[in-house]
């Protein structure tokens, strides 16, 4: 391995008289006034005559999190160190410095440095894809198969009509009701038809099956199931998060978004609040001079992001874009019926940018394949496709990010068909460049095989197309009375219905996938995807087949092993 060029200055011997030729092929002087004192040689970082290496790492604990990034930034800044800039800053004048760096002179790298970890409770399982839909993002949502769903509750959007809300609620309630009904019929049956190992406690065993009943009738809850979760993000992916979701098609998401700029903004929970005001009451009961500056030390306001997030709002060019691409989908797939898909998983053939990118553009606004969209930009002509393009771009601002479409050229791309709960998994993801298509039941929906075995095919079929004919109703009913008609009538729709996206990656990221979504523990929905995509690698790339290591998804699956 090659070692980084160093710079090497000789010094000459200050006892030597002869003169020595210059580079240029001259002489230089030997004339000297006084000699050159010697140089005493100093303890080098990591040298042998250091007693031990000057290096010094250390982990950080209690700072505030825009205090932090000012401290961290003040290392291009500064000769202090991060102790030293710690000590001798305040809330004041980070703000005074963020203000200065980061909004005025645009150093948007200052807010990776502050770390934010939020809470999200009681949101619809919709707008939890919406927050998670950002790539840059960390957290946990509550799981479908370890949690009964049963007592969430679910979010019901202002329809502005009160046919359309009783509708609503009763196609809600019902898919509700077959939750529960089903979820412990399918326990019963499980149990039924396994038999509890000698070695395995009665509660462990019913437990496991009572999760694999969920994995089973979680195709019946709505999108508009209220959810929680969880998420730690750098305060510039959370500017970008809020600024996406106040944008967003749907009011609740918009709502989210506020509530996550006041949630920054704002006060922020303090978990020791309670113990530590108790002991602030004991300082003053002592001296109560010591106990109003305990006050003042330990329980003095938090807000985690007052600076960098609150110029965060609406984006006119995510807004502005959407609208026209729409449009432009529109009128480009007007004549095309939606074809039936062939498979889940289409790995997609090469094809120019330019192609590939006005198809994504439009891909987002349509409920087509990926292929059908491609050959009617291609049948549109070069010129039609630069202007799909031009409308990607034409509302982009200063600061904008170019939208999600324009990540293009990626090795491997798949065009994915498959059921909301599955999609809800494989949406984790994040390494991958992924672009949804928005909810709807024009796809059909999927139903495991265990229902058909324990006797409620016909039972699961009928609450499938009532649901779907009700959904159609809604947006029926609300179109020229509510803007978002089409929108609120999505929360209806159970997991079960089938969604497309896009997902872009390289070559290491297929077989991560593949591996291990593809293990027995996983849920079979989103198990034959990653399969499919193995498949579909391998009689591309036959050479690289055997660098998967999948698991046959057709092998039978222990019930009891998670």
């Amino acid at each position: 391995m090659s070692q980084p060029a160093t710079n090497v200055i000789t010094m000459p011997d200050p006892s030597d008289k002869k003169s020595t030729e210059s580079p240029a092929g001259g002489h230089r002087s030997t004339h000297r006034t006084s000699p050159v004192p010697a140089l005493k040689p100093e303890a080098q970082p990591g040298s042998a005559a250091s007693p031990e290496p000057s290096t010094e790492v250390f982990a950080v604990f209690g700072v505030e999190p825009e205090i932090q990034a000012y401290a961290m930034a003040k290392y291009s800044r500064s000769a202090l160190s991060m102790k030293e800039s710690l000590r001798e800053i305040s809330t004041q004048k980070a703000e005074k410095f963020l203000n200065t760096f980061y909004f005025q002179y645009g150093h948007r790298s200052i807010a990776d440095l502050a770390h934010i970890a939020l809470a999200i409770e009681r949101l619809s399982i919709l707008a939890a894809i919406e927050v998670a839909d950002e790539q840059r993002w960390d957290g946990q949502e509550r799981s479908t198969r370890y949690q009964d769903f049963r007592k969430s509750g679910y979010y019901t959007p202002d329809f502005g009509d009160d046919e359309a809300r009783k509708l609503y609620r009763d196609t809600v309630d019902f898919l509700f009701a077959e939750y529960d009904a089903l979820s412990a019929y399918m326990t019963d049956y499980l149990i039924s038809i396994t038999p509890k190992p000698g070695d395995m406690k009665q509660d462990a065993y019913e437990r496991t099956l009572k999760a694999r009943a969920f994995d089973i009738t979680r195709y019946l809850l709505p999108l508009a199931t209220n959810t929680s979760l969880g998420e730690i993000v750098n305060a510039r992916t959370l500017e970008n998060q809020v600024a996406h979701l106040l944008s967003h098609t749907h009011k609740e998401v918009r709502g989210l978004g506020e509530s996550l700029k006041k949630a920054a903004t704002g006060a922020a929970y303090n978990v020791n609040s309670d113990s530590l005001r108790t002991l602030v009451e004991e300082i003053r009961a002592v001296n109560p001079e010591l106990g109003a500056r305990a006050e003042q030390e330990l329980l003095h306001e938090v807000r985690v992001a007052p600076t960098l997030v609150k110029y965060a709002d609406p984006n006119p060019y995510e807004m502005e874009t959407r609208k026209e691409l729409r449009q432009a989908a529109r009128e480009l797939m007007a004549e095309e019926p939606l074809a039936p898909s062939k498979a889940i998983v289409d790995l997609l053939d090469d094809e120019p940018l330019e192609v590939e990118i006005a198809t994504t553009l439009l891909y987002e606004h349509c409920h087509h394949s990926y292929r059908q969209i491609r050959q009617a930009v291609q049948v549109a002509g070069e010129r039609r496709r630069r202007e799909i393009i031009d409308l990607g771009l034409r509302h982009r601002g200063k600061h904008d990010e170019m939208l999600r479409g324009f990540r293009a050229g990626q090795q491997f791309r798949f065009d994915i068909l498959m059921d909301t709960g599955g999609f809800r998994d494989m949406h984790r993801h994040r390494r991958c460049i992924q672009v949804m298509q928005s909810f709807t039941t024009a796809h059909g929906y999927e139903m495991l095989l265990d229902m058909e075995d324990a006797g409620v095919r016909g039972r699961f079929d009928a609450a499938m197309r009532r649901v779907q004919t009700a959904v159609q109703t809604l947006a029926a009913l609300g179109a020229g009375k509510n803007s978002e008609a089409e929108e609120n009538s999505q929360y209806a729709i159970p997991l079960a219905f089938k969604k497309r996206a896009l997902f872009k990656m390289d070559f290491a990221e297929a077989v991560y996938i593949s591996e291990l979504r593809t293990t027995p523990a996983g849920h079979i929905s989103y198990r034959n995807v990653a399969y499919a995509m193995y498949e579909a690698v391998a009689r591309k790339y036959p050479a690289l087949a055997k660098y998967f290591r999948v698991h046959d998804v057709t092998a039978p699956v222990d019930l009891l092993q998670r």
